[in-house]
């Protein structure tokens, strides 16, 4: 069976590949110095900077494998794939929480793409796969860890 390719804005692929690049031209190279360099103090058993940076270099590989397999099963989502008809990855939720009388808005990610600080929630979250698949108008009813929400869907917009 095959695996199903998660979905990544536009955005957020540019942002992994960005990290990837970085990681791979100037952070290897920073770490291959201080590799250097700590090789120059003599015996390696003993030499506490030569330890760091091999640790340094070996998180950063992780790091690098660890997105190159990321954005090997990712696929983008374009423009025309993004409907406004109901709350899906790629698009913006304006919701009125029923409990609490606020209204908030939400962007609607991939997981990869989540940061809750400024209301990019993942459509894997308990928020955001309560709101995925609505309509204006729907009333999503969702249970947290903090209790059960209740969100009318205002505004669905790109």
């Amino acid at each position: 069976m095959a695996e199903q390719k998660k979905k990544i804005t536009a955005e957020g692929l540019n942002k992994l590949q960005g990290e990837l690049d970085h990681r791979i031209s100037v952070v290897r190279n920073e770490i291959a110095k201080e590799i250097e360099f700590a090789r120059s103090y003599g015996d390696l058993s003993e030499n506490a900077e030569y330890t760091e940076a091999k640790n340094k270099q070996a998180e950063n590989e992780t790091r690098i494998a660890y997105l190159q397999d990321e954005i090997s099963q990712l696929e983008v989502l374009s423009e025309d794939e993004i409907s406004t008809d109901v709350v899906s990855i790629g698009t913006t939720v304006r919701v009125l929480d029923e409990d609490a009388g606020e209204e908030t808005d939400y962007i609607i990610v991939g997981s990869q793409e989540a940061d809750p600080f400024h209301n990019r929630i993942s459509d894997e979250c308990a928020v955001g796969a309560g709101l995925s698949g609505l309509r204006v108008g729907d009333v999503a009813e969702i249970d947290t860890p903090m209790g059960t929400l209740h969100y009318r869907v205002l505004d669905i917009s790109r």
